[in-house]
């Protein structure tokens, strides 16, 4: 009877045991779950929060983009206005000079007439400089050429000079014609006083080296 006792409290040691370990495990295992839940929930937690912040990124990106082109826009527009307005200034300008031009044709004469002086005596130096790039020219035909190039500089440099000074004085309109040893000159007048006539030739004979019954002053 003793022994029986013994067995059962001995059943019913190990059956406690065995209760006792099986809620020992329950509860880490439900702990474990909970960690897991819990570091699963601050991984969300930390992703929407990361995705929050590459939104917002995103929206001061394009909000970046949107100022950035709407600078250059006003830029492009100020640039324009600029350029439309610097166009309407110059048309103005060239409305005045027309204007002035047409009012003037006399001035107008004496603007083109020089300018055709002037390209006459380029192409008379293109002709003398293909002379001296010529492989089939002789030496002394290039020598010559050169010669009446140097020519045609010192009597358009001369003409220059004498065309400054004579509208230093007061003839404004003026042009110089050099024909070898004759020279015409037209000045931009109804008429001309002894005196006036007198310092036009004297201007004329020392810059161009001529001499005063050479000289032929018109005017118009």
């Amino acid at each position: 009877m003793k022994i029986f006792k013994k067995n059962q409290l001995a059943i019913l040691v190990i059956s406690l045991m065995l209760i006792t370990a099986g809620y020992l495990n329950y509860g880490i295992g439900y702990n474990s779950k909970s960690m897991d839940t819990s570091t699963e929930l601050e991984n969300n937690v930390d992703l929407a929060s990361l995705g929050d912040a590459e939104l917002v990124n995103a929206n001061t990106l394009v909000d970046n983009k949107e100022d950035t082109a709407n600078l250059e826009n006003s830029n492009q527009n100020e640039n324009l206005q600029n350029n439309n307005q610097n166009t309407e200034n110059n048309a103005q300008s060239f409305d005045n000079q027309a204007k002035e031009t047409n009012s003037n044709p006399a001035s107008n004469y004496f603007t083109s007439s020089k300018l055709e002086r002037n390209v006459m005596y380029s192409q008379m130096i293109e002709r003398y400089q293909e002379i001296i790039n010529s492989s089939s020219q002789s030496a002394e035909q290039k020598a010559i050429a050169q010669e009446e190039i140097n020519k045609i500089n010192e009597i358009q440099n001369a003409i220059m000079i004498s065309e400054n000074l004579l509208t230093s004085k007061g003839f404004n309109d003026n042009i110089i014609f050099v024909n070898g040893d004759s020279i015409s000159v037209i000045i931009g007048k109804e008429e001309l006083k002894p005196e006036e006539i007198a310092q036009i030739q004297n201007i004329l004979s020392r810059e161009l080296h001529s001499e005063v019954e050479n000289i032929h002053i018109s005017v118009k």
